[in-house]
């Protein structure tokens, strides 16, 4: 169709789309699904091969997070049964991160939310990045903490870490509808801080919370401007206990072409499928692969993911390879660019063609010294995925056979991580 030839050809030139063009792309119909995937998969290939780079979450903090972000398991109020712990110490947090990096993972997320980190919070962080550093030769640090007052984000950098995750999630004009403790405004001013520092700003977004295509086209748009070197796209985990509870209105190939749409308008940045892919796009997770080229391997902050070893079986099976330590994620044109460094062309992520970034990385958002009670709550949840505690999903369609699982091992806990 005349679209896709349209957006292959100014994908490959790094060229934004129009909005009309990036709507267009939402209101195709289920038969023209795999021609666009098939056309946001010749962009993805053109600027990262069949490489899929995979990051690993580590939850530094668990619960007790005085912001109100409505998709939020750890929010004021939430009644999601999650566990909750303060601050892990660094060789707890090291030790943690090395079993993603044993599965494969190149870049290790440390998140904890809240409105923001203190002094000391980015103090106590900065040994945890050097502990991480120290032991995993060549990983990436990337750090989620929330809003970053001056001189936070040049601390972060002075200590190792490589980047800075801040989503804008949803458009400007419906964020006060899901968030009232802090302001979009807020958000954009973090990754700019990020960047100013020199760490590389990965800003995403939460599809599923009820917004229109207009409001995605906006964030994603948004983003394009802000820049961001890796865009997370997350898929809203309806928890039993927040005000989304029951904002079930996702379907796999409603997910497939919001990926591709993000493709189309930011070709040339690390597209991430992040949280809620598991429960959304269920056995069409191999199709997203040629759109994205970068995952969460493992278990999300809050929520169990698909086993590690089937997330690198699915790779293999699908045609595709783990990136490497040794290789760049980003095109030429962007790593030589001062990455996150707010030094790409005029037009944002991808531009620069002639005419033309707290929920945190993969997953609803966390909130000091060791877990005490952590522990004695992941004993009694057992281990693995048949003892978790589940979540039933309910829709305006009746029950759903989906589980949305709690995560109840790995950091945190005395179980082993899903890695």
């Amino acid at each position: 169709m005349d679209l896709l030839s349209t957006l292959v050809d100014k994908g490959l030139r790094r060229e934004l789309p129009t909005r009309e063009e990036a709507l267009a792309v939402l209101a195709t119909s289920d038969e023209e699904l795999l021609d666009v995937v098939a056309a946001a998969g010749r962009v993805r290939r053109q600027w990262f091969g069949r490489r899929v780079k995979l990051n690993y979450l580590v939850n530094l903090k668990s619960g007790l997070c005085p912001e109100d972000c409505s998709y939020c398991s750890q929010r004021l109020g939430s009644e999601a049964g999650i566990l909750k712990y303060s601050w892990l110490k660094p060789d707890e947090a090291s030790r943690a991160a090395a079993a993603g990096v044993a599965g494969g993972a190149k870049r290790v997320c440390l998140v904890a939310s809240g409105r923001g980190p203190t002094d000391r919070d980015v103090e106590r962080v900065s040994r945890t990045i050097e502990a991480i550093k120290d032991e995993n030769e060549g990983v990436e640090v990337c750090a989620c903490l929330g809003l970053l007052s001056d001189g936070q984000a040049e601390k972060l950098r002075s200590a190792g870490a490589d980047a800075y995750n801040h989503n804008l999630n949803t458009s400007e004009a419906t964020y006060g509808d899901i968030t009232t403790t802090h302001t979009y405004s807020d958000r954009v001013e973090t990754v700019r801080h990020a960047q100013g520092a020199g760490l590389s700003a990965c800003s995403g977004l939460i599809a599923g919370m009820g917004e229109s295509d207009e409001d995605l086209i906006d964030v994603v748009f948004a983003l394009r401007r802000l820049d961001p070197d890796s865009v997370p796209v997350n898929f809203l985990i309806p928890f039993e206990g927040t005000p989304l509870a029951k904002e079930w209105n996702l379907t796999p190939q409603r997910c497939l072409r919001i990926l591709a749409m993000v493709r189309f308008v930011c070709p040339d940045v690390e597209v991430r499928l992040a949280g809620g892919r598991e429960v959304h796009l269920r056995s069409m997770q191999p199709l997203a692969l040629h759109l994205v080229n970068s995952i969460f391997l493992g278990d999300y902050l809050t929520s169990e993911g698909q086993a590690g070893q089937a997330d690198l079986d699915m790779i293999a099976d699908a045609g595709f390879e783990v990136e490497g330590a040794d290789t760049t994620t980003l095109p030429g044109h962007r790593a030589t660019a001062g990455a996150g460094c707010g030094g790409h062309a005029d037009d944002g992520c991808g531009g620069g063609a002639a005419g033309g970034g707290c929920a945190p990385c993969g997953g609803p958002a966390a909130t000091g010294e060791a877990p005490s009670d952590a522990p004695a709550e992941a004993a009694d949840a057992g281990s693995g995925s048949a003892a978790a505690a589940h979540v039933v999903a309910r829709g305006d369609q009746g029950a759903r056979t989906d589980l949305v699982a709690v995560r109840r091992r790995g950091a945190g806990t005395d179980l082993a991580p899903n890695a």
